[in-house]
């Protein structure tokens, strides 16, 4: 019985080590597989290169989408002065609460939770109107500028501030 026993305790062994060296012979011609270093440096390389590239083209992209609300603003704010007149033929206004602003002038211009814009009627007589789109925030250092547009149709940016009215190329 006592033997018994033990025979069935060094199979046990046995069998224990023969596995284990079936284990170690396949494991000394495998190759492991994984990562280096230099090859995890060299990923994050190439994904610092490609953040450089595309978080300025990113940022032009949603500066020319805030330009197009501030003419869309600007023809709009045309339109209202437009009607005003056909209705007070006396001419145009500067007062904000006469072409159904909410608020004052200057009236801001938000995308989501910052101001972009500030919009203006920066001149109105009888028979003339200069309204103007002034960039804020993100938008000031836009090679825009501050947008106009006058009575008889004329868009010019004037950049940067203080200068005369010109016209930029794909601004407008």
């Amino acid at each position: 019985m006592v033997r018994d026993a033990v025979f069935r305790l060094q199979g046990r062994r046995a069998r224990q080590q023969l596995r284990l060296a079936a284990f170690q012979s396949a494991c000394r011609g495998a190759h492991v597989a994984g990562f280096t270093l230099i090859d995890l440096l060299i990923a994050m390389v190439i994904v610092a290169i490609l953040t450089a590239i595309a978080i300025p083209s990113y940022q032009s992209y949603i500066q020319q989408s805030r330009r197009a609300d501030a003419k869309t603003a600007l023809l709009d704010l045309a339109a209202r002065e437009e009607r005003y007149l056909t209705l007070n033929p006396a001419g145009y206004t500067n007062v904000a609460a006469n072409l159904s602003y909410a608020t004052p002038f200057p009236v801001a211009l938000f995308s989501g939770t910052t101001q972009d814009y500030q919009l203006s009627v920066a001149n109105a007589t009888a028979t003339s109107y200069l309204l103007q789109a002034v960039p804020q925030g993100n938008q000031a250092t836009d090679t825009c500028g501050t947008y106009t547009l006058d009575n008889l149709g004329n868009q010019f940016n004037i950049y940067p501030a203080g200068n005369p009215p010109q016209t930029i190329a794909g601004c407008w």
